[in-house]
């Protein structure tokens, strides 16, 4: 059945053709900020979450930090890899002015959703605790981190349901509603994993399954929210499920360039995973100063992230319309304003580390080794920026590929890199000169991608 909404209805959002001609520069800060306050949100529900654990010892601490790489991944894979390739299809559909094709992608999408998520618990329920174990976990830290993954991972479907919904609105350009969902999303999580984690307000004490719990019931309910927000009619697209019909095309328009893309995220993640390792053979004191850093850099990602989903739209639709031209100039735009704003917070602490590590530690050898890693990486910010958000920036325009090899030459470099370097007993400080190499060659290769790619065609 078809529901259409009134007539007077006001629209969720501005016309699509608005994207189309409107001020670039202007235009992506009004639809990267609602984006911006929505990842800030999730990085106070990690602040959150490591509180509660925190207190309820040193295995429950132990134990996220296991599960912690496959829940970004689930979001990565679901909010910025795939549902780039959602906002993609949809976008260039709506910039060739084809609606209809518009609102089946959508339906076709929420199947892609409930795939992704089914697999997402699938494979962590068979294969979580040998996995867990391969990163070292052991008697009642891996228990505590099976308990935790259990809970999660069996609500992987109401993440990517929320995920690819909101990916649906945004590659109609609505940024502000699933924006808003996110926020209200963390702030239950928050909620519910505190009073059924720490039992709360006189809720029995779950621990680490309760905190988790909160993450499940809160997906849940904004997966229900957006789903019943998209049949009532009142979005921009509407979900016809009457009139459906399996199209392969759909489906490949869509996984084209998501399932390309999903291979980023994972790069990312054994980037992290491996460097990691490679780092705590050099000691504790290392690892630590590292975490120090890397802490910023997760802090800074949601900009170069809110600014890149923010252009996916506008270059989709300027790519559906036949204006390449315009498309280009809002992934440099794009590009641009990340890397001048991660490159400037980058510079200062390059200064002046002491700012952002002395918050954290006051050990000397802890401290000498984040301002290592601050003197060497700072100045590489910009280049991990601009090369994020053009990422997505190439998702608009369905040609992926050339990113997602400069993020594989990143990952090559870490690893191959890394390993000589420990082989060979090279000083700690070879490592975060290594880490800055890679930033850069991620970023030039990227822009380097994007320039000799045909977008349009």
């Amino acid at each position: 059945m078809t529901i259409d909404a009134p007539a007077d209805m006001p629209l969720a959002a501005p016309p699509p053709s608005h994207l189309l001609t409107a001020p670039i520069l202007p235009t992506l800060t009004r639809l990267a900020i609602p984006n911006i306050i929505a990842m800030l949100g999730t990085a106070v529900v990690s602040i959150a979450e490591t509180s509660y654990i925190g207190r309820l010892g040193i295995e429950p601490l132990a134990a996220i930090a296991l599960v912690f790489p496959f829940a970004m991944l689930t979001q990565m894979m679901s909010a910025g890899a795939m549902g780039g390739g959602v906002s993609s299809a949809i976008s260039r559909a709506l910039g060739a002015g084809d609606r209809a094709s518009a609102e089946v992608l959508a339906l076709h999408a929420v199947i892609i959703g409930l795939c992704g998520g089914l697999l997402f618990t699938l494979l962590m329920l068979v294969f979580g605790r040998s996995l867990y174990m391969l990163l070292g976990g052991r008697g009642e830290v891996l228990e505590q981190a099976c308990g935790y993954s259990v809970v999660v991972f069996s609500g992987a479907v109401s993440i990517w349901l929320v995920n690819t919904l909101a990916s649906v609105l945004r590659g109609a350009g609505d940024m502000v509603l699933p924006s808003a969902t996110l926020l209200v999303v963390a702030v239950l999580q928050v909620a519910i994993g505190g009073a059924f984690g720490l039992g709360l307000f006189g809720m029995p004490r779950y621990g680490m399954p309760g905190v988790a719990s909160g993450q499940l019931v809160a997906f849940s309910l904004g997966a229900l929210f957006l789903l019943g927000y998209m049949a009532s009619g009142r979005a921009r697209l509407k979900l016809r499920v009457r009139s459906f019909e399996f199209q392969r095309r759909m489906f490949g328009d869509i996984l084209r360039v998501g399932a390309l893309a999903c291979l980023a995220p994972l790069q990312s993640v054994l980037t992290i995973l491996i460097f990691t390792k490679i780092l705590a053979t050099y000691g504790t004191a290392t690892l630590a100063g590292y975490g120090i850093g890397s802490r910023l850099e997760f802090l800074l990602i949601p900009i170069a992230f809110a600014v890149g989903v923010a252009s996916i739209p506008m270059v989709g639709m300027a790519v559906g319309a036949g204006q390449p031209a315009r498309a280009r100039r809002v992934a440099w735009t794009a590009g641009a304003v990340s890397a001048l704003v991660l490159g400037l917070a980058g510079l200062v602490l390059a200064v002046y580390p002491a700012l952002w590590v002395s918050l954290f530690t006051a050990d000397p050898a802890v401290t000498a080794a984040a301002h290592a890693y601050f003197h060497f990486a700072g100045p590489s910010f910009a280049f991990f920026g601009l090369g994020v958000t053009l990422y997505f920036a190439s998702q608009g325009a369905a040609k992926v590929g050339g990113p997602v090899l400069a993020s594989t030459a990143r990952l090559l470099l870490v690893a191959v890199g890394g390993m000589a370097l420990v082989m060979s007993a090279a000083p700690s400080w070879t490592l975060f000169a290594l880490v800055t190499f890679a930033m850069v060659v991620y970023g030039a290769g990227t822009v380097l991608a994007i320039h000799l790619t045909r977008w349009g065609d």
